[in-house]
C-alpha cells in the first residue's frame, strides 16, 4: 500500500509531564487514525488516487473537500509525532539554529512569533515553522487540517515544524489553558528532526 500509518517512535507515556500517556494514545490511534481511514476512503476512484501524499497536499485545492482535510490530518500528524521526543528540548543547532537568528533575530523572538502564531490560532489549527521557495524561514497558523503546502495556504512553504492546537491535542491536561500547552511544547521538540527536516528541503530547492 502506497499510504501507510505510522506508528509513534516513542511509547505513550514518553513525552509525560508535558504531555499525558491518554492524550497521546486517543490522538494517535483514534484522531490521527481516523483521518488516514477516512483520506483512504475519500481518495478512493479519484485522480489522486495512488499518488505520493505530498503531491495531493500541494494540489489541495483541485481535490474534494474530503480528500482536503482528511489527507492533510494524515500529513499534518505524522509530521507532528516525528518532532516531538522525550529528550528533546534545549535549542536547535546546525544549518537551522543560524537561519532562525537571520530570520528572526534571536531563538527566542523566533519561540515568541511561534508561540503567538499558536495561541492565537482561532478555533481548531496548527502552527507552523515552514521553508519558503527562496530558502528563508517563516512562520504562521493555518485552520482545520490544512498546511502552508497546500495551494490554497495563505503563507506558502514547506512545513518543517508543526504544533497541534486542536482540543483535542491538550485539553485532558490543560483544559482550555492553551498558552501552558504550547509553553510545554518546547520541552519536548526534536530539534535534532527539525534541523533534519530543514536540510532535506534546501536539497530541493
Amino acid at each position: 500500500m502506497i499510504y501507510q500509518f505510522p506508528e509513534l517512535p516513542y511509547a505513550y507515556d514518553a513525552l509525560e509531564p508535558y504531555i499525558d500517556r491518554m492524550t497521546m494514545e486517543i490522538h494517535h490511534t483514534k484522531h490521527h487514525k481516523a483521518y488516514f481511514d477516512k483520506f483512504l476512503a475519500a481518495v478512493k476512484d479519484t485522480g489522486f488516487d495512488g499518488k505520493p501524499l505530498e503531491e495531493i497536499i500541494r494540489n489541495a485545492g483541485k481535490a474534494p473537500a474530503a480528500v482536503r482535510n482528511n489527507g492533510g490530518g494524515f500529513y499534518n500528524h505524522s509530521l507532528f509525532w516525528e518532532v516531538l521526543s522525550p529528550t528533546g528540548g534545549g535549542n536547535p543547532a546546525g544549518k537551522l539554529a543560524d537561519s532562525l537568528r537571520k530570520h528572526f533575530g534571536t531563538f527566542d523572538e523566533f519561540k515568541a512569533r511561534f508561540s503567538d502564531a499558536a495561541i492565537n490560532r482561532f478555533g481548531s489549527g496548527w502552527a507552523w515553522l515552514s521553508v519558503k521557495s527562496d530558502g528563508s524561514l517563516c512562520v504562521c497558523s493555518s485552520p482545520n487540517q490544512d498546511n502552508p503546502m497546500m495551494d490554497i495556504s495563505e503563507c506558502n512553504g514547506i512545513p518543517i515544524l508543526a504544533l497541534d492546537v486542536w482540543e483535542h491535542a491538550y485539553y485532558l491536561r490543560y483544559q482550555n489553558r492553551r498558552p501552558e500547552y504550547v509553553s510545554a511544547f518546547w520541552n519536548i521538540v526534536n530539534w535534532q528532526k527539525v534541523n533534519e527536516n530543514y536540510e532535506k528541503v534546501l536539497l530541493t530547492l
